[in-house]
């Protein structure tokens, strides 16, 4: 995926977390040094000043490879007019990060948002530590420089102990070493093909036997890749649920044209988060 060729210099990409978030990580790896991540609070508020345009594009976490999917992004790009324009796959690689002079043993307190916090379990465990969840990994570091005491660190990346002037106890500390999380690029608009592509959409099905299989089988009758599906409660009746489905090829192909318009057909609805450029693990 060239992203940088598409977004030109100094564009500003929203993202939620402090800098050295992960996020603006994702943000930097795929479109380079030359565009301007912008940190924003809350998911929320990344959606929020993209849909009214004062951003034109948003990074957003939406599954880990350890740990599952961001159901809080999931639940946000059900009601958003926003597209998925393209995605990010980062290699996640945790540290511990404390105060200089601190040493390994000094630690008895860990801070981290609480998926950080999952997927190092076993490091903590080894460690002995009861884990403090935060809002934020990056945003963890500077509340352990705010602390008089040495007995405390973060769990964040290597370039927040840069940032905030902090040493790192250990580095790599994931319980996976395939640790990756994917993000997806938020704009108005999705991609144009570029025949290797990706789409997500969102649909519903009645609440009856073989629904849900009346439905994929629009797409495995076209013999449609799919890549990924995830149920999420509708919050409208207890028990019933939207799928969120990725599946190989662009909207605009014929075949996929075809197969939404099945689709739709065996479904209460239909919403098509957008089409995008399919990005490979670097491993």
């Amino acid at each position: 995926m060239k992203n940088r060729k598409r977004i030109p210099a100094g564009t500003e990409i929203a993202f939620q977390g402090e800098k050295g978030a992960y996020s603006e990580e994702a943000i930097l790896s795929s479109f380079g040094e030359s565009v301007t991540p912008r940190a924003y609070r809350t998911l929320i508020d990344v959606f929020a000043t993209v849909e009214n345009g004062v951003i034109s594009y948003g990074v957003v976490p939406v599954e880990n490879s350890s740990e599952g999917s961001i159901n809080e992004t999931y639940d946000l790009l059900l009601n958003s007019k926003l597209k998925v324009c393209g995605e990010v796959n980062l290699r996640i690689v945790h540290c511990l990060v404390a105060k200089k002079n601190t040493k390994l043993s000094d630690i008895e307190i860990i801070y981290s948002h609480p998926q950080a916090l999952a997927q190092c379990s076993g490091f903590i465990r080894k460690m002995g530590i009861e884990p403090t969840p935060t809002y934020d990994t990056a945003g963890s570091v500077p509340i352990v420089k705010g602390k008089r005491l040495r007995k405390t660190a973060a769990i964040a990346s290597s370039r927040t102990a840069e940032i905030y002037g902090m040493n790192i106890l250990a580095r790599g500390i994931e319980d996976n070493p395939m640790n990756f999380t994917r993000f997806f690029i938020l704009s108005t608009r999705d991609s144009l093909p570029t025949g290797k592509d990706k789409t997500s959409i969102i649909f519903s099905v009645k609440h009856k036997s073989g629904s849900l299989y009346g439905a994929l089988s629009a797409l495995a009758k076209k013999n449609i890749n799919l890549t990924k599906i995830e149920s999420r409660p509708t919050k409208q009746k207890p028990w019933e649920y939207n799928f969120y489905l990725d599946f190989e090829g662009h909207r605009k192909e014929k075949t996929i044209v075809c197969s939404l318009k099945d689709l739709k057909q065996e479904s209460i609805f239909v919403k098509i988060l957008g089409s995008y450029p399919m990005t490979e693990i670097k491993t």
